[in-house]
């Protein structure tokens, strides 16, 4: 799938981890609060950052004068962030920054990924604790499955499972790689071209799939670009 390829792997990670941001929250009251919640990357014109539905709070704290905000930079640098779209059934969210565009990621063809297809994914795996260094790992797309099965039992069904049986199936991508609590939102990438093909999920994949497990596996999972091209759709952004 590596057609049009810019460069080698660390070129590609120099090209890209520009647009590769972190994404949380900023309260102005009792002096400057700021909250790492997980990983975004920069899409279209510059000016958009995707990320997991799950990444952002469910509500602000409008007391503490609350708000999204998206962090550039190993400094993390602050952007104000509004929340322009979410889709709740692929876990995905579309904020729009303040200020100046920044480098932005292009989004490549999910039809043409296959199963042992090269990939690599750029986050922040331990949040801000030591700066915004971003953290690429690289692996495989091991399989495409579906966001869930049925279960063995009626004791395996919960009500998230009930709820993702019955909406529109969809299928994800399951990776070789280990991604962390922080790389939710990372870009899952083809290594010689940067183009974006899924979004890392570490919460409503596992959620969806491994509930009937004792121990959960550390096996990660991404949801495909294609969800992301038509959220971008219904926003109306243009790539």
């Amino acid at each position: 799938m590596a057609t049009n390829a810019i460069a080698s792997l660390p070129e590609t990670i120099e090209h890209i981890k520009q647009a590769v941001v972190g994404v949380g929250t900023y309260a102005s009251t009792r002096g400057a609060q700021a909250s790492y919640r997980g990983t975004g990357f920069v899409v279209a014109n510059g000016r958009y950052v995707v990320t997991n539905a799950h990444v952002l709070p469910s509500q602000l704290d409008s007391k503490r004068n609350e708000r999204i905000a998206v962090f550039v930079g190993v400094k993390g640098l602050l952007r104000r962030a509004k929340k322009v779209a979410v889709d709740t059934v692929h876990d995905l969210a579309l904020l729009k920054i303040e200020g100046s565009p920044l480098p932005p990621m292009s989004l490549g063809n999910t039809s043409q990924v296959r199963e042992g297809e090269s990939i690599a994914f750029t986050g922040f795996p331990i949040g801000a604790v030591l700066g915004l260094h971003p953290v690429t790992h690289r692996g495989i797309v091991s399989a495409i499955t579906p966001i869930a099965t049925a279960g063995r039992t009626s004791q395996d069904l919960n009500p998230q499972r009930i709820q993702h049986l019955r909406q529109r199936s969809f299928k994800v991508f399951q990776l070789d790689a280990t991604a962390y609590p922080g790389n939710s939102g990372s870009p899952v990438y083809d290594p010689d071209t940067g183009q974006v093909l899924g979004v890392v999920n570490m919460v409503f994949v596992k959620g969806s799939k491994e509930n009937v497990l004792k121990n959960p596996s550390g096996i990660t999972y991404a949801i495909p670009v294609d969800y992301v091209k038509a959220l971008l759709e219904r926003a109306g952004v243009k790539l």
